[in-house]
């Protein structure tokens, strides 16, 4: 190319003869001539087709690639493969020709998708109240001291982009159903669409197009705070971009310098405060203001939260002979009353209720324990335990509930079972709870031991005087005019003499 600038600045600038030109490059005069006349700035070489080994098969090798590029990574065949498939059909060319092919084909396939398939976008505008859009992300913070890997729920408004992200342990039904509940309220009502991708918590099967088979507790939650249901396409992200960007844009915001609280309370209320100080931070950019003025304004498009769904998700389990339900490697008491029966176990995100005929039965804090080094955990809760002890006193020996007991019942239990019959007196005293109030006949024991009398009848005495004293008093009552006492009587003792002495007769 510089030798060819060279010719054309001697000859056009400083009009040098074609000979000298051929004297100082060696290069012949038809072809100084042949570059003179066409007027190119720089060289052109035509490459000649030359055929190749490949040419019979490069039909059948693009139905392979076509074929492979609908399969997993992993069960995608490599081009050594496909060349050694060639071989055996007859193909007589080496690897790297079929390596060139593949690598072509796959470029050619990339440029076309970047100019007419998932690399070009629609910018999308959305209405005031229009939608909002739901993603899950994986993150960690320190709870307690220790590192704890996270699933943050992340809810953006598509119109104003004011969004809240929340915490949890799980991406299971109840972890959404409360993420939503606490979305609404933080964003201040619902709008009326909501774009999810296609997670199990939402979709139980994916039909043709736009096709779902909506799981039926996520529908139940939709029709609650009635708002649309939308599901992105398998596979296709930017459908939701906004909750997409969201989700990196707060990798940078929250979660950079791995926050540390002592709960997973503390931080879901830290995580809520730097959301609402950010909307007034972030430049909305298609709109003038940040992103809290515009959500000031589409506040009034929304549709009131009301009373909030009942989030829980219900499983039928059947109580054990030592009155325990189990749920997740670990195990839950239940009154002894519904052993051996099946109960309905509601799992919420943070606690769980049995209930059986219908009634609540009990209610538990949750356990989530994610390590796979520890075995499961048994909760206790030594009241529902006080019918078995009636019949079988001498299980409050080493009953494991019981271990669980305020300090004075346990004080006044190692008092009872060093005499003979303590066990069933203990058994007679703790069934007292059932009859009157925890906390009087808690109160009742601590004053029986003060005193140094740890008896049943001790006990009784102190919470019935307990009780008696914490009566209401009787109310007057406003009688009528004339039943009122215009004089009391007054007491003669003298007449009850008299009837002792015979002066008066009986009215016999």
């Amino acid at each position: 190319m510089a030798l060819l600038s060279v010719i054309r600045r001697w000859h056009f600038r400083d009009e040098m003869p074609i000979r000298e030109i051929e004297r100082r490059t060696g290069l012949s005069r038809n072809t100084i001539r042949k570059y003179l006349r066409a007027g190119t700035v720089e060289p052109k070489f035509k490459v000649p087709e030359r055929p190749s080994k490949l040419d019979p098969f490069a039909e059948k090798l693009s139905g392979w690639l076509r074929i492979e590029a609908g399969k997993s990574r992993k069960q995608k065949r490599t081009a050594k493969q496909m060349h050694a498939d060639l071989v055996a059909l007859g193909y007589e060319g080496s690897y790297g020709r079929v390596a060139t092919f593949v690598r072509g084909w796959k470029a050619d396939r990339q440029r076309d998708a970047q100019t007419s398939g998932r690399g070009t976008f629609v910018p999308l505008v959305f209405e005031a109240g229009e939608a909002f859009q739901f993603d899950w992300s994986e993150d960690w913070a320190v709870l307690g001291g220790e590192r704890v890997k996270l699933q943050a729920a992340h809810t953006k408004l598509s119109h104003s982009k004011a969004f809240i992200v929340r915490a949890y342990q799980l991406q299971t039904h109840e972890m959404l159903f409360d993420a939503l509940t606490q979305a609404f309220r933080v964003l201040g009502g619902v709008p009326q669409r909501g774009i999810f991708d296609n997670m199990k918590t939402a979709v139980d099967r994916i039909g043709v197009g736009k096709a779902r088979q909506v799981n039926a507790r996520f529908a139940a939650m939709a029709s609650h705070y009635l708002f649309e249901p939308e599901f992105c396409n398998p596979a296709s992200g930017w459908e939701k971009g906004q909750v997409e960007k969201n989700v990196q844009d707060a990798r940078r915001r929250l979660w950079q310098q791995l926050p540390s609280f002592p709960d997973i309370d503390a931080l879901n209320a830290w995580l809520e405060e730097q959301c609402i100080t950010q909307w007034g931070e972030i430049q909305h950019g298609g709109l003038p203001g940040t992103v809290a003025d515009v959500h000031a304004a589409e506040v009034d498009s929304l549709m009131p939260l009301g009373r909030p769904f009942d989030g829980f998700v219900e499983h039928t389990k059947r109580v054990s002979p030592i009155c325990l339900v189990h749920f997740e490697r670990n195990r839950y008491s239940v009154p002894a009353s519904f052993a051996n029966r099946p109960v309905s176990v509601r799992i919420y995100p943070e606690r769980i209720v049995v209930a059986a005929e219908g009634q609540i039965l009990c209610e538990h804090s949750r356990i989530i324990d994610r390590s796979h080094h520890t075995g499961g955990r048994t909760v206790y809760d030594w009241r529902h335990y006080l019918a078995v002890i009636q019949r079988k006193p001498g299980a409050l020996r080493n009953g494991a509930p019981f271990a669980e007991m305020p300090e004075a019942f346990r004080q006044l239990q190692s008092q009872l079972l060093r005499r003979p019959g303590g066990d069933r007196e203990m058994a007679e005293i703790l069934a007292l709870v059932l009859q009157h109030d925890e906390q009087a006949v808690l109160c009742a024991v601590e004053l029986a031991l003060e005193a140094g009398v740890a008896t049943k009848t001790h006990v009784l005495n102190l919470l019935h005087r307990l009780t008696d004293g914490k009566a209401p008093p009787a109310s007057p009552i406003d009688a009528p005019q004339a039943l009122r006492l215009a004089q009391e009587p007054l007491a003669n003792v003298g007449r009850y003499d008299a009837l002792r002495d015979g002066g008066l007769r009986h009215a016999s």
